[in-house]
């Protein structure tokens, strides 16, 4: 019999969130041979993500499903984070990146569409009857997936309605949603500590990248005080001030938006229907503009450090919602949900290896299709808190394209 979390207190959550974070962040800075042999293997960010899920199952200390800090962190830190990581970027270098995030963005998007027809067969041929009793709804079930991972949650609940998928089959599609989009997520964070490895294998040039760091950090060398209470209470106030204006402006653009749902459902616009989608575009914009003006200088009373910290937070409460269990109890589902992430990796792997990308752009391009606005920041950020933005822009792009993406995706499967 199924019993629930011990901690269901969320001060206490919390407080178990911050602790891991602590240990694993204090333990890999230490000097011993034995922490330096672990880190070297496993990513600190990769621990932040997977402790608080082990804490989830088997341990049953916390769930994800009964916490509220999630709702917390993706409402108010995603987007302070975002404006404190936006405030001293160099837009120049941002642009200099090139033409090379978009193509590796449009191959990842490309990968998802073919993923799914590739998995349909495999379940049809491999594994028949591994939904039993709906095997003709299958590709109708899959089409929400595809609408999660080439936009977010707003285009999964389109594809829902738009070929009337059934409550209990999208419930057992999302178990392949939630869980290997997680696992692949982790794989991203540890494929971040180990970039220059990879980009060496892709023959890739990373020097715009290396470049953009190098900038942001002799920037953040230049201006680096120790900061009063003052500064930090300035810090704060346009962090979150800004947070605030992001809610007020999407409070003002939802009925307007709502006003023309039709029209835009009809158009496969359903992102901007998304209160979540208004905060994110607003708080990146206030970012992006407050890094023309004085607040940039904020980055050195530890802009940066507030937005990777709030990032971490996000990271751990992302975390605690990965139920492991339900690998093992929908192993079929499992396996159709990898072959499909599969298809997509041997998609961005053969382009980047074509067009010399460095893994930078295609973990951020892969992100930001699977992961949406919440995630593809902290994948972006593993690399460096100043290309946070890069996966900000490249996920607001992927909810622009999502339906139309999933119905593409949805019509080959029906073909099939």
């Amino acid at each position: 019999m199924e019993t629930g979390p011990l901690f269901t207190n969320d001060a206490i959550v919390l407080g178990l969130l911050f602790v891991a974070l602590a240990i694993v962040f204090y333990t890999s800075t230490l000097k011993s041979k034995a922490w330096k042999q672990f880190y070297r293997f496993i990513p600190p960010l990769l621990l932040c993500y997977f402790i608080p899920a082990l804490f989830n199952y088997p341990l049953n200390l916390i769930s994800g499903d009964v916490s509220k800090l999630y709702s917390v962190a993706s409402k108010y830190l995603l987007p302070a984070s975002l404006i404190l990581l936006c405030l001293s970027i160099d837009m120049k270098g941002l642009i200099g990146l090139g033409s090379k995030s978009l193509i590796m963005f449009f191959a990842a998007t490309a990968g998802i569409i073919l993923g799914g027809p590739v998995a349909l067969l495999f379940a049809s041929y491999v594994m028949p009857g591994t939904i039993e009793g709906v095997e003709g709804e299958l590709w109708r079930g899959m089409s929400t997936i595809a609408g999660s991972w080439i936009g977010g949650s707003a285009n999964q609940t389109a594809m829902k309605e738009v070929y009337q998928v059934n409550d209990n089959l999208f419930g057992t599609m999302l178990v392949i949603d939630i869980v290997v989009a997680n696992i692949w997520m982790g794989f991203l964070l540890y494929g971040a500590s180990i970039s220059q490895k990879i980009d060496t294998w892709l023959k890739a040039d990373n020097s715009a990248i290396l470049a953009l760091q190098e900038s942001m950090s002799k920037y953040s060398s230049s201006i680096e005080k120790n900061p009063s209470t003052t500064d930090l209470i300035i810090l704060m106030a346009t962090a979150f001030g800004g947070v605030g204006l992001s809610h007020l402006l999407a409070d003002f653009t939802m009925p307007i938006m709502e006003a023309q749902k039709e029209f835009l459902t009809a158009y496969g616009m359903t992102a901007l229907i998304s209160d979540f989608f208004w905060i994110v575009v607003y708080a990146t914009t206030i970012g992006l503009l407050l890094s023309f003006t004085k607040a940039r200088d904020l980055e050195g009373s530890g802009a940066s450090k507030w937005g990777s910290v709030f990032i971490y937070i996000l990271v751990a409460t992302i975390g605690m919602k990965m139920n492991l269990a339900q690998v093992f109890d929908n192993l079929g589902l499992f396996l159709i949900g990898l072959v499909w992430m599969l298809t997509h990796v041997i998609v961005l792997i053969i382009v980047a290896k074509i067009i010399r990308a460095p893994f930078f752009f295609v973990a951020v391009g892969s992100q930001a299709n699977v992961g949406g606005a919440a995630s593809a920041p902290v994948v972006a950020s593993a690399f460096s808190p100043a290309l946070a933005p890069v996966g900000v822009l490249l996920a607001v792009l992927g909810y622009a394209l999502g339906t139309y993406g999933a119905i593409i995706c949805a019509q080959m499967m029906s073909a099939i």
